[in-house]
């Protein structure tokens, strides 16, 4: 039995199944999103979501959803499933399934009277295309299948009305046909690995909505256009394969193939850590001669901070060492960009923010303890010199070395932290002088740079950093650890927020602390005590002002309750890496039950993967971003550390 498995119970009862979603990438930006019953309730949704350039840095919708119908003896049955106005569903082709996996492609099996029908689809890696087949294992009488397609030819931020400018031009390729229904854009080519009927019956289904949408506080409803449907005749045992891309298939008998081989490509989702390996393997995004870890799904880009906290868990936790190095290669000569003050073409976003490069000094630390402490030294040495000396001349533009050895940075006008929730420009947080977790990073990144340099030629590097980490560790004792034995959040001159965060617990997580053994026991047992949930960590402790912890409404109500008592799984995996610093082995069953919770999210939200973040107070729904990367990240990263210490 596959370990993502759904019966016919549950996916016929929508308020279960169209919670669920399914997410499948091809690794350089394009995907495939939709509910496990294929009705689409966001408008980021769709069969085939590619970005497109020429356009703009956003991605785009081209097909929305296929919808299919089973004809036999003149009797249509139609498999597709939309939601309209007044919450009706139609054509409710769900009532049909009888079952749905997902071990190493989506499987759906329906079965309308004597016909049961095989659905799977694969994305074909590194290519703009989506592969459908569609398998009779039985059937009793002649039986034929109608494909009608949804087009929308519009960005995931935007919604298509039916309208006059909309091309309804086509021309035929082999078993198939190419449109475009905008200037701009690309020919989507539809073809079947058979010969097959088009029927050119142009219409707009109007009034489609997207549910998620709605709860958002977004409008929700478009109108989609169908050119048109296809018909195909199918035997007992035949497979019939759809094709949806930007290129044509020159020779259409080979889908099949290409499907089979595409299916033996995928590692089984076999248990807990392998879907979280496939979910890893979905943030990979290969552009050009770059390689760029996507933030998350659908509508995160690839932001600076979150790529360099992924990296060690995502790839070097599975021994993927090699796209770990082709994703720094392209994160190095971003990072030399930003410090040259130069421009680039490199996707890599909020490099500016004064943590990155320690977060960079971080991932290159961890290369250093997961593979070899000579291969980082020769390969990232230099980089590591070049970070640490821009950043001790006081070059970054918004981090001062002060003479105590902490660092200050400006963050009232706009968000620099994690914490980046803004409204009308402001931060919602703003936290601002020294802040705990770039201190700590600070502390860790000096130290870290003294001890792999050693017999590198930078003496003089070295001496500064350890000058430095020396004032800096009692610096940062006597300016955040309070009488109450937990850390301040940020101290700007007078003002100190007292706000018991989650940002403390890097000081006692990482491998060298400004804390004493008995100091960090402190963050971590007031962590554990006042924000550790069932699904990571509190933003903020519920004792504090301010706590909101629940991440529902519209984008305003949202903003303010992003950081404001939400819980955050990543922030749980430099928590459990600190409750093992201080129990040992005696923490493993601890961080064992702690993972629990994690494992039960792989069937309730994007199957397969961590959502972005969850409500802080029960029952702890799952929210934002569908397949958020620094939550597998970190997830993957504690299951590497429980194996060391299992050894």
């Amino acid at each position: 039995m596959s370990y993502l498995r759904f019966d016919k119970t549950l996916m016929t009862n929508l308020e279960e199944s169209l919670p669920r979603e399914i997410l499948r990438t091809n690794r350089s930006g394009a995907y495939h999103c939709s509910t496990i019953v294929d009705c689409n309730t966001r408008k980021y949704h769709g069969l085939l979501v590619i970005p497109i350039p020429e356009l703009d840095d956003e991605n785009h919708v081209l097909l929305s959803s296929l919808d299919e119908t089973v004809i036999q003896h003149g009797a249509e049955f139609n498999l597709g499933l939309h939601k309209y106005h007044g919450d009706n569903f139609s054509p409710r082709g769900h009532k049909y399934i009888r079952e749905f996996e997902c071990e190493k492609v989506p499987t759906t099996w329906y079965r309308v009277g004597g016909v049961i029908l095989k659905k799977e689809k694969v994305f074909v890696h590194y290519e703009n295309r989506i592969l459908i087949r569609y398998t009779l294992v039985d059937a009793h009488s002649e039986t034929t299948l109608r494909f009608r397609p949804f087009l929308a030819f519009r960005s995931v931020r935007q919604y298509t009305h039916e309208n006059a400018q909309a091309n309804r031009h086509y021309d035929l390729v082999e078993n198939g046909i190419k449109t475009s229904m905008y200037p701009g854009y690309p020919e989507l080519y539809m073809q079947l690995n058979k010969p097959n009927e088009f029927h050119f019956q142009p219409d707009w289904y109007r009034g489609i909505e997207y549910p998620k949408e709605q709860e958002r506080g977004y409008d929700f409803n478009e109108d989609l256009y169908v050119p048109g449907y296809f018909e195909v005749n199918i035997k007992k045992g035949e497979s019939v394969v759809f094709s949806g891309g930007i290129t044509a298939m020159q020779d259409t008998a080979e889908l099949n193939d290409l499907f089979t081989k595409e299916v033996e490509e995928r590692t089984p989702r076999a248990d807990f850590k392998k879907c979280l390996i496939n979910a890893a393997h979905q943030f990979l995004n290969k552009q050009g001669e770059g390689s760029y870890i996507l933030a998350g799904y659908p509508w995160f880009k690839c932001r600076a901070r979150d790529m360099f906290i992924s990296l060690p868990g995502l790839m070097l936790s599975v021994g993927e060492v090699e796209k770990f190095e082709q994703v720094m290669n392209t994160a190095s000569h971003a990072i030399y960009a930003f410090m040259n003050g130069e421009e680039t073409h490199l996707k890599v976003y909020e490099m500016e923010h004064p943590d990155v490069l320690l977060w960079a000094v971080w991932t290159i630390q961890q290369y250093a303890k997961m593979v070899s402490r000579e291969v980082a030294k020769a390969k990232y040495g230099t980089l590591l010199k070049d970070i640490m000396a821009y950043l001790t001349a006081g070059k970054h533009p918004n981090m001062r070395v002060d003479e105590n050895g902490l660092i200050y940075s400006e963050g009232i006008q706009k968000a620099i932290t994690w914490m980046n929730s803004t409204v009308n420009g402001r931060p919602v947080t703003p936290r601002t002088g020294y802040i705990v977790e770039f201190n700590s990073l600070w502390y860790n990144a000096l130290r870290f740079t003294g001890d792999l340099l050693t017999d590198f030629g930078c003496n003089e590097l070295i001496e500064t950093c350890t000058l430095i980490a020396d004032k800096a560790g009692q610096a940062f004792v006597d300016t955040f650890l309070n009488e109450y034995g937990y850390l301040l959040d940020y101290v700007d001159r007078q003002m100190m927020d007292w706000s018991v965060r989650p940002n403390m617990i890097f000081a006692a997580a990482l491998d060298y602390s400004p804390l004493n053994s008995r100091q960090k026991k402190g963050v971590v047992d007031i962590v554990t005590k006042e924000l550790l949930t069932p699904k990571g960590l509190r933003s903020l402790s519920p004792k504090s002002g301010g706590y909101n912890p629940n991440y529902v409404g519209p984008q305003l109500q949202r903003d303010y309750a992003y950081h404001q008592g939400t819980a955050w799984p990543w922030l749980e995996g430099f928590y459990l890496e600190a409750y093992l610093r201080i129990y040992k082995r005696s923490a493993i069953s601890f961080v064992e039950r702690q993972l629990i919770s994690f494992e039960d999210e792989l069937t309730c939200h994007c199957i397969g993967s961590i959502p972005e973040l969850f409500d802080g107070n029960p029952p702890f729904r799952g929210r934002g971003a569908v397949s958020f990367t620094m939550n597998v990240a970190e997830i993957l990263r504690v299951l590497y550390l429980l194996d060391k210490y299992n050894y």
